[in-house]
């Protein structure tokens, strides 16, 4: 059956059943139909609590795909079935790959959110919400530049704030604005990022409260004036209508998982060029609520769960009991040459020669004090010597191995990686960031680049040294580093796989997120606004005249 299938089998409880579960009555909540619900924040007690936080990360991203989705909910299903009180904290997907090519983000097989195409297309508005925030500060910057009346005098080429869509469309990367003489505006360049690139995204999934959220709002860089003087939204006082329009966004997202156990989503950034991890919010109100919180973050762990422990861990006060590590035969192979034609047969060689992608996630991860548990996403196709390979693996690194099936059989497949992590999150760890945000710009960049990624130098674009300098002269050099690198290699070549080495890593431009409250080394060719594949996922698509989809996977 595929996941559509498998999502409509099922019998979904009332979302009041579910809250339940909770201890959320119904003055805690605001329903969005049957099965979904918003969390009402400002009523909502315990948020300072501390309970167990589970990390899920994974090896390398490969095309096959590794399955942290759908380890997260098997895992926390599990955590229940074992007698553990646990709900799953995911991000929202974004429209845009869903049209495109990595389809939905709701899990897989019997591990799944559901409703799964309610959740995959425009759940609860949140994206629509937040593309329209960025929207208005857009329009008013450009408001500004036309109006000489009330002008800041904005230098229009300093202005880096861009539009936002939810959709892949590469022919809105690069754009004028302005055009159609005087009364049509300032001419200027521009272009679209997806709204899960939007700083204003970030900004959703950082903040403790609609206050903090409209001051990080106020604080978002614009540019300078021609006298070269910077601009923040605060001085457009666009900060407040910003805020009023994700008045609902902020708000975690409750549904449930087909096991019948709550799962909260909330937010969606991306990992290599923001967070990539759910809101602040989110985490805490599943802390609140309930004894373990399990948790992913996007990419491989170089990228969402270095972010997710430097940046949101320390901006929140938030301390990982545990950490799961998930990688797949399939993937391993693929990081050791295999071709992706040749990935569902035996080799065991080349699984062996994948096992340093691996080697190195682990190490990282001891980096930040964590005792890690490795996961081995289960597919038919894996046999068992190739199983025993990793398992032999992770016995002379001393790691804990499990094998999760929870795609097949819910969380029922995924008690052993429940129990281990039960075990993990009940003895002390010694968690600690990998750099203190206070250090100078250079110094975060190289440990980061050096100790996670395994490079062994840095160097400057012009166009990078010009952006450090201008961060400096802001006085903003206390915000931690949200690297942007391609998440296909450990290092910022997307063609170096398994475990690269005597690499240098090129920052070749600096960004500055004072509203978020990070700075973004970027590093390649980041791709901010994807384009559509040669056949999009949209063309396989439909929905009949009792309103059944068809084709969404």
């Amino acid at each position: 059956m595929s996941d559509i299938a498998i999502a409509r089998a099922a019998k979904l409880a009332p979302i009041t059943e579910i809250a339940k579960q909770l201890s959320l009555e119904a003055g805690h909540l605001e329903l969005y139909g049957d099965y979904k619900a918003k969390i009402k924040i400002t009523n909502l007690p315990g948020l300072e609590t501390q309970e167990k936080l589970i990390l899920v990360s994974a090896i390398s991203p490969t095309p096959p795909g590794e399955g942290k989705t759908t380890t997260s909910i098997g895992l926390s299903d599990a955590l229940n079935v074992i007698g553990e009180q646990s709900v799953v904290v995911l991000r929202e997907p974004s429209l845009g790959p869903i049209f495109g090519m990595k389809g939905g983000a709701t899990g897989g097989g019997h591990a799944q959110v559901v409703p799964m195409e309610d959740i995959n297309l425009h759940f609860t508005g949140d994206f629509s919400a937040i593309e329209k925030a960025n929207n208005l500060l857009a329009a008013v910057i450009d408001n500004n530049i036309q109006c000489k009346n009330r002008s800041l005098q904005i230098d229009p080429r300093t202005v880096a704030w861009r539009r936002v869509l939810d959709m892949n469309d590469r022919a809105l990367r690069n754009i004028v604005v302005g055009l159609g003489g005087k009364s049509g505006g300032i001419p200027r360049e521009t272009g679209f990022d997806i709204t899960a690139a939007s700083e204003v995204m970030a900004i959703l999934c950082l903040a403790s409260s609609i206050q903090d959220l409209k001051e990080r709002m106020g604080n978002i860089f614009v540019g300078k004036t021609f006298a070269g003087e910077p601009v923040f939204a605060r001085d457009l006082q666009v900060e407040g209508a910003m805020a009023v329009l994700l008045k609902d966004a902020i708000k975690p997202n409750l549904v449930q998982t087909l096991g019948g156990f709550p799962a909260i989503i909330h937010g969606g950034p991306f990992a290599n060029i923001a967070q990539g991890t759910n809101s602040i919010l989110a985490t805490k109100a599943g802390l609140a609520l309930s004894d373990y919180v399990v948790t992913e973050a996007g990419f491989g762990f170089d990228l969402g769960g270095e972010k997710f422990l430097d940046i949101k861990c320390v901006s929140a006060g938030l301390h990982p009991a545990a950490a799961v590590l998930v990688a797949t035969v399939r993937a391993l192979k693929y990081h050791g040459g295999v071709s992706l034609s040749e990935l569902e047969k035996p080799n065991l060689e080349g699984l062996k020669e994948g096992l340093c992608n691996l080697d190195k996630h682990l190490e990282n991860m001891q980096k930040f004090g964590l005792d890690p548990v490795v996961a081995i996403n289960h597919f038919k196709t894996d046999t068992a010597d190739e199983v025993r390979i990793i398992q032999e693996f992770c016995e002379t690194k001393q790691v804990s191995c499990a094998i999760s099936k929870a795609w097949e059989q819910g969380g029922e497949g995924a008690t052993a990686l429940a129990q281990m992590v039960v075990d993990k999150a009940n003895k002390s760890n010694t968690f600690r960031p990998l750099y203190d945000w206070n250090w100078p710009i250079e110094d975060k960049i190289n440990t980061v680049a050096k100790e996670i990624y395994g490079a062994t130098l840095v160097t400057y674009a012009a166009q990078a040294k010009g952006d450090l300098a201008n961060i400096k002269s802001l006085g903003l050099t206390h915000l931690p580093i949200c690297m942007a690198k391609t998440q296909k290699s450990l290092s910022d070549n997307p063609k170096l796989l398994g475990k690269p080495t005597d690499f240098e890593l090129m920052v070749r431009q600096i960004e500055l997120a004072a509203g978020a409250g990070f700075i973004i080394p970027i590093t390649g060719n980041i791709m901010r606004m994807p384009g559509l594949p040669s056949i999009p996922a949209s063309e396989q698509m439909d929905i009949d005249a009792s309103g059944q989809i068809t084709g969404l996977f």
